[in-house]
């Protein structure tokens, strides 16, 4: 069950409106079938650019279902069928002459569970960009890897040991591998699927404070059973329930004058 949040839990960062970058993703009317299975039900919601959108709500209520159409992740189940329209700066995802791969290196992951490559610190960093063909020599992949982690906040954790493999890191650096590893390909929008879940709260306090990094130059939409991160690391708030998105607004709003009794109660612990 949830604790409640009090106005206290939400810091500076989160009373900021949408910052003023425009809109980077807009989906609409966005069904999601799993077989027979209806998973999503006419989903509409703008995500406004370099912010962090945070998508909160019980477990199975459609929050990384929704994700996963960002970046057509969905498409790798057989059973799945996604309708509606999802655009990023205007081009429908679902184009016929869109690139998957081009859109997967777009919108970057970082999964539940850290899961570096089995290679070095420096190859789970280097690959990305050299299959993508965005370094031309090795100094200029070198200056790649080294610009990743540091943004990942991980660099100087690790500059000494870049050939020791990326699974011998502890769970909260693994984390912040896989940024490093998202980043490298110059991703636009990055989707975090409750990167915290299985961290200690000093490696959550340091993914939390690169989220606030990040979003100077990057779209985040992260998805999280914690209210108190929701509140923390997020400028907007969606509450989904039941495949239903429920309502959205800025994080400050939704968590302190919730338009809809459902969300209230979410937040307030009477249920989730």
């Amino acid at each position: 069950m949830n604790t409640m949040v009090k106005v206290s839990d939400i810091v500076p960062a989160a009373e900021a409106h949408a910052p003023e970058h425009g809109t980077k993703v807009v989906a609409r009317d966005v069904n999601v079938y799993y077989g027979e299975k209806r998973a999503l039900f006419d989903v509409s919601l703008d995500i406004p650019a370099r912010s962090v959108m945070a998508l909160i709500g019980p477990s199975g209520c459609g929050k990384s279902t929704f994700l996963r159409c960002l970046n057509r992740m969905n498409d790798t189940i057989p059973i799945a069928r996604v309708t509606g329209r999802i655009e990023i700066d205007g081009r429908d995802i679902h184009s016929a002459d869109l690139d998957v791969v081009q859109l997967r290196a777009n919108v970057g992951m970082v999964f539940q569970k850290p899961n570096p490559f089995p290679k070095s610190i420096y190859e789970n960093v280097a690959y990305g960009p050299r299959i993508h063909g965005l370094a031309r020599s090795k100094s200029e992949l070198d200056g790649v890897v080294e610009s990743s982690l540091r943004r990942a906040g991980l660099w100087e954790e690790v500059k000494d040991r870049l050939g020791d493999s990326g699974t011998g890191l502890s769970g909260g650096q693994q984390q912040r591998l896989c940024i490093a590893r998202a980043i490298a390909v110059s991703p636009e929008v990055i989707l975090m699927d409750e990167p915290c879940s299985a961290l200690d709260p000093i490696a959550t306090a340091k993914i939390e404070e690169l989220m606030d990094e990040l979003r100077e130059n990057y779209t985040i939409v992260i998805v999280t059973h914690s209210m108190q991160q929701a509140a923390r690391v997020s400028q907007r708030t969606a509450f989904f329930h039941l495949g239903i998105l429920v309502e959205t607004g800025p994080t400050e709003k939704i968590f302190t004058n919730p338009s809809d009794k459902k969300t209230q109660d979410y937040i307030t612990g009477r249920f989730g």
